[in-house]
């Protein structure tokens, strides 16, 4: 090719070359790391996760759906889970089942199951209370799933053994009436379309719990009356001008017409090779933020819980599906 044609087509196929970088670089924000748009109800595939065997108080349905979004994918609401599969995290305390102890001295962990993770690590004890559904995984492997879904607020015993450095790992659903929109009713209220809040409080026998010194991230923000309303600072999907926390978040009167914005999930997020070091940190919040005071699976035992905190990501009431974890060394 002669020079003067390779001067003709140079800034031409610079023009390509960029246009082709810019497309690449919004495909990606909007594709695999991305943000994805829903809105309205979603379409339910599960009737009921769980049924209570026993008649008690605030039992809810734990159904699950899907939807798609703007760009065509298809998402799981509120969450693809574990539930079904999953070594179900042995009872601390449990209206369902009939385990309500009054106070520690009446818990025993003598027939908890050990999950082995490292054959020549100790034996770690875990008491964990999730608001509503947990997945815990120690060094990637998921050594217990919350057996209560939604609610009554139940909570858990587990054991296992591991060596440090040790990765601890939660998958927290805050789960939902409204499929694909993110609320539920609140009899309280008497008011439908109502956003909940989340919530995990945590503590280990090695001294772990939970604190701001964890990362959480979220990945399924809902309900929305506009999407625009989550501002991606970073890797921080921030919502704060909504409220945070009840009573300071009002619901966004979109009521079935709602938007959710999602994330997917990284593939081996609960491993130790995975690199949290861009995620935010967890939020505390106290037992009042949460709503807890009265929830005896957690108020009944507070000497199994000295030291530890309540965790979320940034927004309490508006993040439903979200990741955390601490690596302790």
């Amino acid at each position: 090719m002669e020079k003067s044609a390779r001067a003709a087509i140079a800034p031409v196929l610079f023009a390509v070359l960029f246009t082709t970088a810019i497309t690449a670089t919004n495909a990606g924000a909007q594709g695999a790391g991305g943000r994805s748009v829903t809105q309205g109800l979603a379409t339910k595939t599960i009737d009921n996760l769980y049924v209570c065997p026993a008649k008690v108080a605030n039992y809810r349905i734990s159904a699950v759906g899907t939807i798609s979004s703007q760009d065509g994918k298809v998402w799981t609401v509120p969450a693809e889970t574990a539930f079904q599969t999953g070594p179900k995290g042995p009872d601390l305390y449990n209206e369902c089942t009939g385990v309500t102890p009054s106070k520690t001295a009446e818990v025993s962990d003598a027939r908890v199951p050990v999950t082995v993770i490292d054959p020549d690590g100790e034996v770690i004890t875990g008491y964990i209370v999730a608001d509503n559904y947990f997945e815990f995984y120690v060094n990637g492997k998921l050594v217990a799933v919350d057996p209560v879904t939604y609610t009554p607020f139940n909570s858990v015993i587990v054991k296992f053994k591991a060596k440090r450095p040790i990765t601890y790992a939660f998958k927290l659903v805050d789960w939902e009436e409204d499929l694909g929109l993110g609320t539920e009713i609140n009899f309280g209220q008497k008011f439908k379309f109502y956003q909940g809040d989340g919530g995990l409080i945590a503590r280990f026998s090695d001294g772990t719990v939970t604190d701001s010194s964890w990362k959480a991230q979220s990945f399924y923000i809902a309900p929305l009356k506009n999407p625009d309303d989550v501002i991606e600072k970073g890797n921080e999907h921030d919502t704060t001008k909504l409220g945070r926390i009840h009573p300071h978040a009002p619901a966004p009167g979109c009521e079935d017409k709602c938007f959710a914005v999602h994330y997917p999930i990284p593939a081996n997020w609960a491993a130790p090779s995975f690199d949290d070091s861009k995620w935010p940190r967890a939020y505390e919040y106290t037992d009042e933020d949460i709503g807890v005071t009265s929830v005896k699976g957690y108020t009944n035992f507070p000497e199994l819980f000295d030291g530890s905190r309540w965790i979320w990501s940034l927004n309490l009431v508006f993040d439903n599906l979200v990741l955390a974890r601490k690596t302790v060394r």
